[in-house]
């Protein structure tokens, strides 16, 4: 779906430019815009591999399963029927770990693997249960403690301090984290099955 999105909008500029007679400015565009997108590429990949061997550093020194353990209580509390055992909660803290560490490329198969686990135990068949809503709202607002796609983004834009928003992002998905909880469980008082 998306492919006909950018396909449509590909094609509604080139004619634009075509009805305003601006046709000899859309190659050297094209060719600027490609030039653009592998620098960027080139300097995400690069951030996103120290990141991602940082998350390989923090797992095989523990850090990711003590901070699994410290998000346990609360998340048996935001998932009370997701078994505190089952893979679906593995999957969970996993995600939640590299979402606050801002790994958002690591987080986003755990994300994956934790609605398939919850709905082998989905007790609303096709429709999502309680805890597959709160996972989505919990997943999309996620608190975020380093913001490394972003801070990746910064550098690779030339920014003079990538790291300067920090404080602020930490306030910002602190709010959107708190938001999204709040209404998930006003909705689910709202909305009875």
């Amino acid at each position: 779906m998306i492919g006909y999105l950018w396909a449509a909008l590909i094609c509604i500029s080139i004619l634009t430019a075509a009805l305003r007679g601006d046709m000899a400015v859309i190659t050297p565009a094209i060719f600027e815009a490609s030039e653009r997108g592998v620098k960027v590429a080139f300097g995400l990949i690069g951030t996103m591999t120290f990141w991602l061997g940082m998350m390989k550093l923090l797992e095989s020194s523990g850090i990711i399963g003590w901070l699994n353990r410290l998000l346990r209580l609360p998340a048996r509390l935001l998932f009370p029927q997701v078994p505190a055992e089952s893979p679906a909660m593995s999957a969970i803290l996993m995600n939640l770990s590299a979402n606050i560490l801002g790994l958002g490329n690591a987080a986003t198969p755990f994300g994956i693997k934790a609605m398939e686990e919850m709905q082998k135990i989905n007790p609303y068949g096709r429709s999502a249960s309680d805890e597959m809503c709160t996972f989505l709202a919990l997943n999309t607002s996620s608190i975020t403690l380093i913001p490394t796609t972003v801070m990746a983004l910064r550098a690779a834009a030339g920014a003079l301090n990538p790291a300067d928003i920090l404080g602020s992002t930490i306030v910002a998905t602190l709010c959107s984290t708190t938001v999204a909880l709040i209404a998930d469980r006003f909705l689910r008082r709202k909305i009875k099955r």
